[in-house]
């Protein structure tokens, strides 16, 4: 009886919420595409955002109506266990955006270029980008900084390449910060993440994510800029959200920031079925006679 509750509770999750999603996403849109996330912000609908990193969640996801999934560099923490995000390499990354594009008919795929993969100059992040979009078939890479990438995020941009910002609490930066408390709090970093935002949007890119950062600040600068901001733990006042698809549905147990909210308890409904699977094996209940030949 527990088990079939907990399938029951797994087939709400991806079935029923489903459902709810696309009974609030704009029907007519087939494909979403910069010029659509656009004019989500222009009327006032807000952008649905959620990591992906292999084929079967991308499919799920993309089927309940996201309008963007993020192959995040994140991948480095949920799916290989890494402290950060740094040790993930192109490679690896253009592998996750690979399984996640086989997938998807609908959302708009946006994929980190990882770290060290176009700070260094100009050259290597056009290079980088490129092979993120050929070789995974994305639509579009995120890079963290602002002043700083200029130069890169303008030689990406010129192969036509569209590039989504990132600014606040940028994870690639973590050993420099120290710290994964909320930035921009003192109004000297406030001011320098508006100038960015302004720089990044002048350069041409056609969204910013902002994390953890004050809500009123996040507010002030989606308020500045005329393209999309999208917030993680950045307060209500943008123009979308994203989380990690692990945390918000309880696959990672230790991360729990205020700004996270945990949608589902899906940790424990494998945990349920693997601890069901391992009694019916041990007690001889699996398999039967109907599940044989």
């Amino acid at each position: 009886m527990a088990w079939n509750l907990a399938f029951m509770y797994q087939f709400y999750i991806f079935t029923g919420a489903n459902f709810i999603a696309m009974s609030v996403h704009k029907s007519d849109i087939k494909k979403v595409t910069t010029h659509q996330l656009q004019a989500m912000k222009d009327r006032g609908e807000k952008i649905s955002m959620l990591t992906a990193y292999d084929y079967s969640m991308a499919s799920l996801i993309d089927g309940a109506g996201v309008d963007i999934i993020l192959v995040g560099d994140s991948a480095s923490n949920v799916m290989a266990g890494h402290e950060t995000t740094l040790p993930i390499t192109l490679d690896q990354m253009i592998y996750h955006a690979s399984s996640v594009i086989r997938a998807v008919n609908r959302a708009f795929v946006v994929v980190d270029i990882p770290f060290g993969s176009y700070q260094g100059n100009s050259s290597e992040a056009l290079r980088s980008a490129i092979r993120i979009m050929k070789e995974s078939g994305a639509h579009s890479v995120k890079m963290e900084g602002g002043a700083e990438i200029k130069e890169s995020i303008v030689r990406v941009l010129s192969a036509g390449v569209p590039v989504m910002g990132h600014l606040g609490l940028t994870p690639q930066s973590i050993y420099k910060f120290g710290t994964y408390t909320v930035r921009a709090k003192e109004e000297e970093e406030a001011n320098k993440l508006i100038e960015d935002a302004k720089i990044l949007e002048e350069c041409g890119v056609y969204a910013i994510v902002l994390e953890k950062i004050p809500a009123e600040l996040a507010k002030k600068v989606s308020e500045t800029v005329k393209i999309p901001i999208i917030g993680i733990g950045a307060g209500p006042h943008v123009d979308g959200q994203v989380l990690v698809m692990h945390d918000m549905l309880g696959i990672t147990k230790e991360f729990k920031p205020r700004f996270l909210r945990q949608y589902a308890d899906v940790g424990a409904i494998i945990n349920e079925a693997v601890s069901k699977y391992i009694q019916d094996v041990k007690s001889r209940d699996f398999p039967n006679e109907k599940e044989s030949y």
